[in-house]
Parts: structure tokens; C-alpha cells; sequence
């Protein structure tokens, strides 16, 4: 049974603390470790073995087998049961206008140049990577959009879109919902969240023309990215922390080469540019870098 613990097992080999081995044992934290790490980058140090046991056990109850190692076995011939394991091995924690201050850079340095090609008729592509469920995307596509919901709507009429991606499908959904508890919107500046967003009850939602710019998709960053466009701007944001160092550096690699030369890529309080991506990014701000001229 799920949850069932035998505390004298705890010090036999291979046992997790307060958790009967027969059930959930150290060899089936470090076989969903390597499942993790193969489909999705995301690196589990052993000191996640309990949370491993808290996000997965719901999953082995439900699916009958009553054993760690019985599911294990099953979803290595099971890609959407697969799938679902690592959803729910990701971690979604975010808030609106988190690290504000990229925020502010966007707003006075990049959005000028992306109001301007978008005057002259050209594409505007901007990349919410790791969306989460969706308070980056949606701080974001309010900052583009301005505080004038006259000025705002004329920018829709243009050939301008967000890409919103994320390996986990509940927190799409939700992102997809744009409806949000009242207080979390607190950091968003007023003249945005009038601008852009209704009150129901104490309940917030994000307005329906701004949530026709964003495309939201499924998407590992592990894997391939069926993506031909190039970007002016991509925000991924304490993604990486999860990753090994290879696992990083192939990942700003990738989105360097994503960039159009002068886009931008804003990153985590904790994350730096390192590896081949240093000869394309230059660092113009604090976790704020600007692609280089090709």
C-alpha cells in the first residue's frame, strides 16, 4: 500500500526513511532520476527522494501496481503514462512580475525597437520558455502592450505573436485559463491590470483580445523545437537551475542561435551565460543578455 511506512526498515540498504523498501526503495528514486534526466534534462540530486515519493505516489496508487518499481516498469513501455510522471516531477512555482526589474528593461529598452518594426510592417516573435502556468507570459505580453488599451489593441492588428511553451500539461492548462487569485496580481502595475485584465468575484482574468497573442505548445526543451522563426526576445527563467552544466550550456547554445542578432534573452536571479553561447551573448545587464551582430 502507498504510504504504508516500517520505520525499522529504514536503515536497511537501499531503504528511504520512513518508507517500506518493498514500496518505494533508494533504487527506485535513482531509476526515476535517470528516467527524468533522459527525457527532459531535469537533474534529481538525491536529496529528492522524498519529493520524488510525494509528486509520483498518487500515480502508483492510481495505477494499481501498488510498488515504485512495478510503475517504473510499465511506464518504460508506456509514453504517455511516461509523460505524466515527468509532469509531475517539474516544479511550477512563479508569480507575476517575478525579477520586475527585467521588466522595467523590457519595457524602456526593447519594447521601443519592437513598436517600431512593427510600424514599418515586419514580424515581432517573442518566447515565454518554461511558461510555467503563465504569470511570466502574461506580465510580459501586459508590458508589451502598454498601459493604452487603445494603443494596445492597435498592436494586435500587427504580424505579432508570443510563444508560450512547457514541458507540463497541467500547468498549461492553466496558463491557458488566464484566471488567477485577485491578490497574485498585486506587483503588476495598476495602469497594466486595468488595461488588461477583468475582476470576478476575487478572482482575475486576463483579458480575451491579449490572450489571442499567445500561442501556447507543448514543448521540451530537451527535445526537438519544431521553431523556424527567430526571436527578438525570449524569457527563461529559473529553467536552468535544473539542468546539469552540459545540460545548460547546450541550452543557451540553442537559444542564442534562436536569436535574431540583437535580441535579447532574460534568465534567473541564479543563472549565468556560460560555454560556446559567451561568444554569441553579451551581458547588458544583470541576467539580461543582447545577441550579437553575425
Amino acid at each position: 500500500m502507498i504510504g504504508a511506512t516500517i520505520s525499522r526498515e529504514s536503515s536497511e540498504e537501499g531503504a528511504v526513511p520512513g518508507i517500506s523498501p518493498g514500496v518505494y526503495a533508494a533504487r527506485d528514486f535513482q531509476a526515476v532520476a535517470a528516467m527524468v534526466r533522459a527525457e527532459a534534462g531535469i537533474v534529481l540530486p538525491p536529496g529528492k527522494a522524498m519529493l520524488v515519493y510525494s509528486r509520483l505516489a498518487p500515480l502508483v496508487r492510481n495505477s494499481g501496481l501498488g510498488t515504485f518499481s512495478a510503475y517504473l516498469e510499465a511506464i518504460n513501455h508506456d509514453a504517455t503514462a511516461r509523460r505524466k510522471a515527468v509532469c509531475a516531477l517539474t516544479t511550477n512555482h512563479t508569480f507575476f512580475y517575478r525579477e520586475e526589474h527585467h521588466f522595467h528593461h523590457f519595457a524602456s529598452e526593447v519594447r521601443p525597437y519592437l513598436l517600431a518594426k512593427l510600424g514599418r510592417g515586419e514580424a515581432v516573435r517573442l518566447w515565454s520558455a518554461g511558461c510555467s502556468s503563465g504569470e511570466e507570459t502574461w506580465s510580459l505580453a501586459m508590458t508589451l502592450l502598454g498601459p493604452d488599451r487603445v494603443e494596445g489593441k492597435a498592436l494586435l492588428g500587427k504580424d505579432l505573436k508570443i510563444l508560450a511553451s512547457d514541458i507540463a500539461d497541467h500547468a498549461l492548462a492553466q496558463a491557458q485559463q488566464a484566471r488567477y487569485d485577485a491578490k497574485a496580481l498585486d506587483a503588476v502595475p495598476a495602469p497594466l491590470r486595468v488595461a488588461w485584465t477583468k475582476t470576478q468575484r476575487d478572482e482575475v482574468l486576463i483579458a480575451d483580445d491579449l490572450r489571442e497573442l499567445v500561442q501556447f505548445r507543448r514543448l521540451n526543451l530537451h527535445g526537438d523545437w519544431p521553431i523556424s522563426r527567430r526571436f527578438q526576445t525570449i524569457f527563461c527563467r529559473n529553467v536552468m537551475i535544473y539542468f546539469d552544466q552540459s545540460g545548460k550550456e547546450a541550452l543557451l547554445s540553442r537559444f542564442a542561435n534562436q536569436l535574431e542578432p540583437g535580441g535579447h534573452l532574460y534568465i534567473g536571479h541564479s543563472e549565468r551565460v556560460s560555454g560556446p553561447a559567451e561568444a554569441l551573448l553579451e551581458n547588458v545587464d544583470p541576467t539580461i543578455y543582447r545577441r550579437r551582430p553575425q
